[in-house]
């Protein structure tokens, strides 16, 4: 079998996420579907990251086993011509039939936008956070630094997850201001569900002044996601890119 990488982008604003729900809507459905068009038979798609509801993709990995040889630049044109336009696959390419997208995944990349003016955007309400309040961007970026390395992140995961391990390896953590825009890039190796949400949550806190770049580090070693706030809006949320 012919196994092909496909990188993909899309608005996630309609979907339950990337993963397979009963009765919902999802990335990894609308293109298994579009799959079952062109090669008249099921075929199961397997991706690098399971996007939570709402949450954007510039750079998603997913790879297919193929029944029969396809030019991966012919299957991604018969692909963008079935899906609908928030999904588009953006690369193709023939890999090796071991490679797992998910398991070999050096690290992921994620940004999260802040629309940080007065008035909401006609055009940016699905793609950012509106935050009203000013924003110190240099405190947030001092809180950011706290978050590099390897830490436990028990405070900043979605409760009930069933992880084995809290603990992750955070190598880039860091705020900048465009304009009216304040957009946070954060890369790990793994991230938790929710945790750069939840991650930007406790930042802003930190920007609009209610607590103090310091409050990280208590969260992280508190390992208490009680004390933590609740995660930031997921429509200001991106997964940028996968790195092998």
């Amino acid at each position: 079998m012919t196994q092909i990488r496909l990188i993909l982008e899309y608005d996630g604003t309609a979907y339950c996420g990337w993963q397979l729900q009963a009765g919902q809507d999802s990335i990894q459905a609308r293109l298994e579907e579009a799959l079952k068009r062109i090669f008249m038979e099921p075929l199961r798609v397997h991706a690098a990251g399971r996007t939570d509801a709402g949450v954007h993709a510039r750079g998603q990995v997913a790879a297919v086993r193929l029944p029969r040889p396809f030019a991966p630049q012919d299957l991604m044109r018969a692909l963008n011509r079935l899906l609908p336009p928030d999904i588009t696959v953006t690369d193709a390419a023939s890999v090796d039939d071991s490679f797992d997208p998910r398991r070999h995944a050096r690290s992921r990349s994620y940004e999260y936008r802040i629309l940080n003016q007065q008035t909401r955007s006609a055009f940016e309400f699905r793609y950012s956070w509106l935050v009203r309040d000013p924003l110190n961007v240099d405190a947030m970026n001092e809180a950011a630094s706290f978050f590099v390395g390897e830490h436990d992140f028990a405070a900043m995961r979605s409760l009930g997850s069933a992880e084995k391990t809290t603990v992750r390896r955070v190598l880039a953590s860091e705020w900048r201001r465009d304009g009216t825009f304040v957009t946070y890039h954060v890369e790990a190796t793994a991230f938790l569900r929710h945790m750069v949400r939840t991650m930007v949550a406790a930042m802003v806190e930190v920007g609009r002044g209610i607590s103090s770049p310091q409050q990280i580090l208590r969260l992280l070693e508190s390992r208490n996601r009680m004390l933590a706030p609740a995660p930031a809006p997921a429509c200001g949320l991106y997964l940028v890119k996968v790195t092998y």
